[in-house]
């Protein structure tokens, strides 16, 4: 019987482990033949998200020469690297064009079919176009894949997990909220991936609660604007008359930053400095563990200033008060927070030209307004002066931060459960929407058709409708018979309606506090109670406390995905390659 790899999950994450399978086969497999199977009812390549049965409306939130599916040099990983087309050179467009979800479905099923050409001779790819329902099978022997619809399971010498965004179960309070808006006949679309929400509940001129200022919302306000038949014209919304009226508002109470709409020049901050691979092996190897913000923070906080400063000090010297190796020398010694702030204090005259997390993440702390018309007009200048700053080189120091973050999380998928914080941070920081879709807020803004609720938002419900208020406006509120919670359900393990988790979390899968499969950093094994890794069970993605910044990832900046993917393959094969060699033997 021919070795079998069952891969769960046909999106970029699966596909981009084909292409390391096959980039690393000539070394490490010369087998007997292998099939691979392939399970997801959606298209190999593209998989859900990117799927093409889309609105053609829904952009990527990155320029399509930062999207590549294809390795280089900067990956740390042991297997070869193999070099292919970013976006915009696969497709013939501008490289700052921010390509739409169906030509990025395009390249992906491009880049599979390419992986599935280069597979050697005797590796066959099968497509199940069904649902994965679980895995069965002893931990030192064959695993039975059971599909959706299927009598009889898969048999597979290794199952790998590339599953992609999970839909879940509604906790306890989107439970409450389900149940009073079946009892009074409201609208409540709970957290989903915007592209799968029917929206049609959402009436005309209808004021509609939202909650989430992110990319889900994002899409959210595309496909109930111009996906309604309204248009821009210049900076000016003109109405369709369709639209509902959006009344939006988060934690934060702001949209996430802007792309930068610049390009980088000159020297890069020399990265890792300050949060590297021995600083990451120094806090796996202490014996009661770590803690995030105790002993993990101040190690990112740190890189993510160095960051910053060296690219002020380089190329902004002039707003500096004292020279780069000075200012490095001390800010390399500095033993904490207070002492790294009083050095930039003396070096760094303007305030403006600090670096302040703290604020950047809670950019409405504090703030208050006296009526709910005066924070719009309030918001619509923060979101300017957002994207004047994004789209200027004189703030290039943001743009070092970005790409300290890429760094940091490429250091931080090592160590595993980390918390549900970080991620959101890095997100509203690096990975926020086009400029072009700010611009297009404003103009709803002055069109009435979007309204701005503010930080620490709370919906509760009574008196038959949701009413949302918020710290920023004291003493406001709004009420509305539909509200929307616009961002992805959370990637946990105990609340996936995937049915194929929840079985393996029952058959000894663990999982990490905040919910996410526990899984070895090396290659992606599952770890049960005991930390043991199970010999044939992996999985990729962002349900694992492996989680990175994307399945694919900007040229040049180490793509801690493709490492992981290329760690997996590597494993497989080898284990392959072993169990093929006792069989023939």
């Amino acid at each position: 019987m021919r070795p079998s790899l069952v891969i769960v999950g046909a999106g970029p994450r699966g596909t981009g482990l084909i292409e390391r399978i096959a980039a690393n086969a000539p070394e490490l497999y010369a087998g007997s033949g292998l099939d691979i199977h392939l399970v997801d009812p959606h298209p190999p390549g593209a998989g859900r998200i990117w799927r093409a049965a889309q609105s053609p409306l829904l952009w990527m939130n990155s320029h399509a020469e930062d999207v590549t599916m294809f390795t280089d040099e900067t990956v740390a990983m042991e297997g070869p690297v193999r070099e292919g087309p970013t976006l915009h050179e696969w497709a013939g467009i501008d490289g700052r064009t921010f390509a739409d979800r169906q030509l990025q479905g395009a390249y992906l099923r491009w880049v599979h079919e390419q992986a599935v050409a280069d597979l050697p001779p005797g590796v066959v790819v099968h497509h199940h176009p069904r649902r994965a329902l679980r895995v069965s099978g002893p931990r030192e022997g064959r695993q039975q894949v059971w599909l959706e619809g299927r009598p009889r399971p898969l048999l597979a010498d290794l199952v790998v997990l590339t599953l992609g965004h999970l839909d879940a179960e509604l906790d306890d309070q989107q439970i409450e909220l389900a149940e009073y808006a079946r009892a009074h006949g409201l609208v409540h679309l709970p957290p989903d991936f915007t592209a799968d929400s029917d929206l049609s509940a959402l009436k005309a001129g209808e004021p509609v609660l939202v909650r989430g200022f992110g990319l889900a919302f994002v899409d959210l306000m595309v496909l109930l604007t111009e996906g309604r038949g309204g248009r821009y014209d210049g900076d000016t919304y003109v109405p369709s008359g369709q639209e509902p009226v959006l009344y939006v508002g988060s934690r934060r109470g702001v949209p996430y930053h802007s792309k930068i709409g610049y390009d980088w020049s000159g020297e890069r901050p020399p990265l890792p400095r300050f949060f590297g691979p021995p600083e990451v092996e120094a806090l796996l190897a202490r014996p009661g563990g770590f803690d995030f913000r105790r002993d993990v923070w101040p190690l990112v906080e740190k890189e993510l200033g160095f960051a910053h400063y060296h690219r002020l000090f380089t190329v902004h010297p002039e707003r500096t008060a004292v020279e780069w190796s000075a200012f490095e020398e001390k800010y390399a010694a500095a033993s904490d927070v207070a002492e790294r702030e009083a050095l930039v204090a003396s070096a760094v005259p303007d305030p403006a030209d600090r670096l302040d997390l703290d604020a950047l993440d809670h950019p409405l702390d504090g703030v208050r307004y006296g009526s709910f018309d005066d924070f719009q007009d309030g918001m619509r200048t923060y979101i300017e002066q957002d994207l004047s700053r994004r789209h200027d080189p004189r703030h290039s120091p943001d743009l070092a931060v970005f790409l300290g973050l890429l760094s940091v999380y490429g250091q931080l998928v090592r160590l595993g459960g980390i918390g549900p914080w970080w991620h959101g941070f890095f997100s509203y920081l690096a990975s926020g929407p086009p400029g072009p879709r700010l611009r297009q807020m404003l103009a709803l803004s002055r069109a009435g058709v979007l309204k701005f609720l503010g930080a620490d938002m709370t919906v509760s419900a009574e008196g038959g409708v949701f009413r949302a208020s918020s710290a920023t406006v004291p003493g406001a509120f709004v009420e509305a018979r539909a509200l929307v919670e616009a961002r992805l359900p959370e990637p946990t393990v105990g609340r996936a309606r995937d049915t194929l988790l929840r079985e393996l979390h029952a058959d000894g899968a663990v999982e990490t506090p905040d919910g996410l499969l526990r899984v070895d950093p090396a290659d992606g094994r599952l770890l049960d109670g005991a930390g043991r890794p199970h010999p044939r069970r992996f999985a990729l993605g962002p349900y694992t406390d492996g989680r990175t910044p994307g399945a694919f990832t900007r040229p040049r900046t180490g793509g801690p995905a493709f490492r992981q993917n290329d760690a997996t393959a590597r494993a497989a094969l080898r284990f392959l390659r072993e169990l093929d060699g006792s069989a023939t033997a």
